[in-house]
């Protein structure tokens, strides 16, 4: 009897699971340290033509810096979904993961669907994923929106047996926005009533910024303002202890009743920025900080607050302050880096474990399908450290040539073991990152 070959025994394989070949390829351990031969199926080197863009060649300071952690990255999924969320679904006490069409139980990943989503024009017609229990019965469904259609629906968890036979989880509609050009959106609780609001960020700047709020009645809506842009976060951006919308075009600046007083417009910029942007203490000085990616061109920013903008007793402000109004906010503006395009979304995190949040950005792949500056340039991802000077940061490279991000990054202890995990899904495919940080810590402990 002949014995089969491992030629054989390989050529087998790709015909009968060619999917399975393409897993295992992309199954290594990557890190600032980690040498990567394997490249999936069609990969081709980037161009790395700047399309006319001439950046200005600013990269952090210890670009691609050592360190010590590394992940063990999976691909879970090849298609043109960009959302990502991460939950116990299943309800086995482990985190799941859900992406589009499918989700992923802990701790296989194999993926079983969840609904059908339409391909349109080089992407799918779904721009996030969020979990949450949306009719009280203590099990995770699935809320998404879309780029164009105004609908908004949840997906019913189908429980553990429709779960077990892998069936489609039942549509319903949640609000219809009557409103298209959809961005993304956030779903976060803007006046700590823990009840989260639905926010839609829409590209079309003549298009109100709208609040749907949960009642009793339903899913309401609140307008903030008449205008919007590509881009939004949510944090308290002038100290005052409420939740402040940010946006392409500037911020609103939320009242002291949000849902009976109108919110203060302050139009104080014009970025195409990501999704989200990041309002958080970088400095460490008391006030709150930006942290935004050019979307559709090169460029990751931090504007650092200075001040904000007062009046004398005439109602006046200073000569330095003549373009802006009172209280608007001046900042101090560095750029992190510069070297790769479409930061489309960004995360903050704890990644290395030293107590302090990382951030971690990379490039949104073939966000207007190649049509970007640099929109053909090779994926990454990859995680900043910040020095003691806030305008330094370190960059740390998590993944280049394989990784790259959509429209969300899930930043969780997905595997349980006390270190944070990264999750995401873009046009590359749909990626699970595994910290090895405490793995690789009990295992020094152990040779010590």
């Amino acid at each position: 009897m002949n014995m089969p070959t491992a030629s054989n025994i390989s050529q087998t394989l790709a015909r009968l699971c060619p999917a399975a070949i393409l897993l295992c390829a992309c199954c290594c351990v990557l890190g600032d340290e980690a040498k990567v031969d394997s490249k999936p199926p069609g990969y081709k080197p980037p161009d790395y033509k700047r399309a006319g863009h001439k950046p200005t060649g600013h990269k952090p300071t210890g670009v691609n810096s050592k360190t010590s952690i590394s992940f063990t990255v999976r691909m879970l999924a090849l298609d043109a979904n960009e959302g990502i969320d991460a939950g116990d679904i299943d309800g086995d006490g482990t985190k799941d993961l859900i992406a589009g069409r499918n989700w992923f139980p802990a701790p296989t990943f194999v993926p079983r669907p969840v609904r059908l989503i339409e391909d349109w024009n080089g992407y799918v017609q779904s721009n996030g994923d969020f979990l949450m229990d949306v009719n009280g019965d203590q099990k995770l469904d699935v809320v998404a929106g879309s780029y164009l259609p105004t609908e908004v629906y949840w997906f019913q968890n189908p429980g553990a047996e429709g779960l077990r036979l892998g069936q489609l989880w039942p549509k319903h509609l949640l609000l219809d926005t009557k409103a298209s050009k959809n961005e993304g959106q956030l779903l976060v609780d803007l006046d700590g009533d823990n009840k989260a609001e639905w926010l839609v960020n829409s590209w079309d700047k003549k298009q109100a910024m709208v609040a749907w709020r949960q009642t009793e009645g339903g899913w309401i809506p609140h307008t903030l303002g008449p205008i919007n842009g590509h881009g939004i976060a949510t944090g308290d951006l002038n100290g005052d202890g409420r939740t402040d919308v940010l946006f392409g075009l500037g911020w609103y600046e939320q009242p002291k009743d949000p849902w009976n007083q109108p919110w203060v417009l302050h139009k104080q910029w014009n970025l195409h920025s990501s999704l989200p942007m990041l309002v958080r203490d970088v400095d460490e000085d008391g006030d709150a900080d930006l942290i935004y990616g050019n979307g559709h061109d090169y460029g990751l920013h931090l504007w650092l607050q200075e001040r904000t903008v007062t009046a004398d007793e005439n109602g006046q402000t200073g000569k330095n302050d003549n373009d802006k109004n009172v209280g608007d906010i001046v900042f101090r503006k560095i750029v992190i880096d510069d070297s790769y395009s479409q930061v489309h979304t960004l995360a903050m995190a704890d990644l290395d474990g030293d107590g302090n949040d990382d951030l971690i950005a990379g490039k949104r792949v073939r966000a207007h399908n190649g049509k970007d500056p640099g929109g053909d340039e090779m994926p990454c991802l990859y995680y900043y450290t910040r020095t003691q000077d806030p305008a330094n940061w370190q960059r740390h490279t998590i993944d280049e040539g394989h990784v790259g991000c959509g429209l969300q990054i899930v930043a969780e202890d997905i595997d349980g073991d006390g270190d944070i995990d990264l999750a995401t899904a873009g046009k590359s495919g749909t990626f699970l990152m595994l910290n090895q940080r405490i793995d690789a810590a009990a295992t020094t402990i152990a040779n010590d």
